[in-house]
């Protein structure tokens, strides 16, 4: 099997009408020989701030010394980003064969696995492999039921924070989808919650107690922001002080906070992790389409904000960065997002779109997200391809002197990088 047939058979496989549960992963894997037994993870759940958490709490360790695992998804530009080793993603002949030895036991059973459950598994055998000292974990979705969540125990489970996000499969409460992400705390573990909400952080410790763990919240009321703009944060944070953070976004110093209240509960596992591996792995945390700089001239931003509190943090940036005047938007969203509330916080920044129609099943087609920004006050055209919606959007920031930002789904994010 080569890297193409292996990427063929992974997403080959239909997984829209197959009961949620563990019982597949938990098949799958002891055929393996359980290969996440060996394994030692930082489990990570919540709505948003996943991917940067785990980024920047990957470099963190890597800078420490130890050999990290980072599982991540969905992928930005190709599908290795998913499985990282010490921050290099794997090879496409690693995945070849991991996925080769996997696939027979896959095909041997009655009930198939799910493509994410078989990706869990064709993870857990390539950390199992690179002796990982330890592994980032993150939930796919939701946590209760995520293939991730065949792991006995952990070294520490982090929620990041709650938001609605798909209320289909999750629940349509933010207190809901919190006892669904509250399901990777573990017997007699320990828990950090980063979000906030009363109620919400309810569940979290009623979950905690329930389960015998020890219970920890990432206070931001500590946290200074000494200064913020184009060029990353500087912050303080308790005996942390002046750490610059290059990831870009208002939010990426609450979920640098998170990082750190996670770096001292690893510390009391046992884990060295010295003042100057935090300050050099903060600093060279990286993670595309976060508020990501993808053109200076004209100036383009991307961000993969696709939800309601991923928007409102978006644009609180976009305020912030670029106070009264105007951005443009090329746009593109899915037709199971609140895209009528996204397109309001867009009026709040923009009276200029270009909207097009992303390369998923589930996409809001781009004429009719049009009508819909226009409806809010804000001028949009159409386009029947990103490179045609990028080539006017660009003249028009370059024409106007505004910037563009690039907003509404991850699954832009290819096709905006190869049209530039």
């Amino acid at each position: 099997m080569n890297y193409s047939e292996a990427l063929e058979y992974i997403h080959s496989i239909c997984w829209t009408f197959t009961k949620p549960g563990l019982e597949r992963i938990t098949a799958l894997c002891e055929k393996l020989g359980n290969p996440q037994n060996d394994l030692k993870f930082i489990h990570v759940a919540g709505t948003n701030g996943k991917g940067s958490f785990c980024s920047m709490l990957d470099s963190v360790l890597r800078h420490a010394g130890y050999k990290t695992g980072l599982f991540t998804s969905p992928y930005i530009k190709v599908f290795n980003e998913r499985m990282q080793f010490c921050g290099e993603n794997i090879s496409d002949e690693e995945l070849a064969e991991i996925t080769e030895y996997v696939k027979p036991h896959a095909d041997s059973m009655e009930d198939k696995p799910t493509e994410f459950e078989l990706i869990t598994a064709i993870g857990f055998e390539y950390f199992k492999r690179k002796k990982c000292d330890v592994v980032i974990l993150e939930a796919g979705m939701g946590g209760r039921l995520d293939s991730t969540n065949i792991i006995n125990s952990s070294l520490l489970s982090v929620i990041t924070g709650i938001a609605l996000d798909h209320t289909a499969f999750l629940g349509d409460t933010p207190e809901k989808i919190a006892a669904e992400k509250a399901g990777i705390i573990k017997h007699y573990g320990c828990i950090l919650f980063g979000g906030n909400g009363e109620s919400i952080e309810e569940v979290i410790k009623n979950k905690a107690s329930e389960m015998n763990a020890d219970y920890h919240y990432a206070d931001k009321s500590d946290l200074e922001i000494l200064s913020s703009d184009l060029s990353g944060s500087l912050i303080n944070y308790r005996e942390y002080k002046e750490l610059r953070l290059p990831l870009l976004g208002l939010y990426q110093p609450l979920n640098a906070v998170n990082v750190l209240c996670a770096v001292e509960l690893i510390k009391d596992k046992g884990f060295a992790i010295s003042e100057k591996a935090v300050r050099e792995g903060l600093l060279a945390a990286r993670w595309p389409a976060r508020f990501e700089i993808i053109s200076r001239d004209p100036l383009i931003i991307f961000d993969g904000a696709h939800n309601p509190e991923g928007i409102e943090k978006a644009v609180e940036s976009i305020k912030r960065y670029f106070g009264d005047r105007k951005v443009s938007v090329l746009t593109g969203v899915m037709k199971d997002k609140d895209y009528n509330y996204i397109a309001s916080k867009f009026a709040e920044i923009s009276d200029r779109a270009f909207t097009i129609t992303p390369a998923n099943p589930r996409a809001l087609p781009a004429e009719e997200y049009a009508k819909v920004l226009e409806e809010k006050g804000i001028s949009a055209t159409y386009y029947e391809s990103v490179s045609a919606a990028l080539t006017d959007a660009k003249a028009y920031a370059k024409e106007s002197g505004s910037p563009l930002v690039c907003l509404g789904s991850l699954y832009m994010y290819c096709e905006v990088i190869e049209s530039l």
